[in-house]
């Protein structure tokens, strides 16, 4: 199928996505999704229809790694507590007479692939400096193929992974040019990183977790951030615990608000597979950069 043939999310049945959902994260193998989809497709069209859900990091592409308006590399850190050492994906913009606000970039959980790169240039071309580190670069880094990554992923110490984003934060923190205000970003597992993160950093000034999983609830009165929650409307495994974590939001007086768009699946924001919602992607965009513009810029 040609990357401009490629479906919508409207055009598949929901029991495709929560099938593909399963897949994605690790609750069954390539195997088992051929095995499942059978019945959507047939043995033969399996096949073709994992690969129109798969990712085309190039068609996506919204900004090029040369851009001449950036400066971006790869960037190792110290990581004592954790594995050693991590290494993330530095964007800025190349030239600025002033401070710039950092933000703090999460993937999904593949590791630091080509779409989360182009976010993380994305942030860069708005006038941010951002970071996105990648789990998996103690296992070697991301390997290039979906299917390796998430069984990598499978193999991180999750406690050593969580001391490396701390790590990556303060790093971060210090990093030449930046004006000391820090946001972060994350999607899906990404998201759920964003909301620890936001109960471990006290000077974390915002975070924008997208469909991940909430803070641990008795660690929520820990969190000083302004949250921005965005939520898919058809994610039954990520939204069954949301009525907890915004009740503990509530009850900690954190400042936050959701956006829950119609219509939309988990992923909906990643514009390299179907499950992309064009209108609701760009106005989760939009108040993910309100927010950073209105907590992360100092003024005055």
């Amino acid at each position: 199928m040609s990357d401009d043939a490629r479906k919508t999310s409207a055009d598949y049945s929901p029991e495709v996505w929560k099938l593909f959902d399963e897949y994605v994260h690790g609750l069954i193998d390539r195997r088992g999704f051929l095995s499942a989809a059978t019945k959507f497709a047939g043995a033969l069209g399996a096949v073709g229809l994992l690969d129109a859900l798969n990712p085309r990091f190039a068609a996506a592409q919204q900004v090029k790694p040369d851009d001449k308006r950036l400066s971006a590399k790869y960037v190792e850190f110290d990581s004592p507590k954790g594995y050693g050492k991590g290494r993330g994906y530095l964007a800025r913009p190349a030239e600025s007479k002033v401070l710039l606000p950092v933000v703090l970039v999460v993937h999904e959980n593949r590791g630091l692939n080509p779409h989360i790169e182009d976010v993380a240039r994305r942030f860069a071309l708005e006038g941010y400096i951002a970071f996105a580190p990648d789990a998996l670069f103690p296992l070697g880094g991301y390997p290039g193929d979906e299917d390796a990554a998430r069984a990598l992923f499978g193999k991180l110490d999750q406690a050593k992974t969580r001391e490396d984003f701390l790590a990556a934060c303060a790093m971060l923190s210090k990093v030449e040019g930046g004006n000391g205000r820090m946001g972060a970003v994350g999607f899906c597992y990404g998201g759920g990183m964003s909301n620890w993160l936001a109960t471990q950093l006290p000077q974390l000034a915002a975070a924008a977790p997208f469909y991940g999983t909430g803070a641990p609830l008795e660690d929520v009165p820990k969190i000083k951030a302004e949250m921005l929650v965005v939520l898919a409307a058809s994610d039954e495994r990520i939204n069954a615990a949301w009525p907890a974590y915004e009740a503990a939001l509530k009850a900690a007086n954190v400042k936050y608000s959701l956006y829950q768009p119609e219509g939309t699946q988990h992923g909906f924001h990643n514009d390299t597979t179907p499950r992309y919602a064009e209108a609701a992607a760009k106005e989760a965009w939009k108040r993910t950069l309100a927010l950073f513009e209105r907590r992360l810029r100092k003024t005055g």
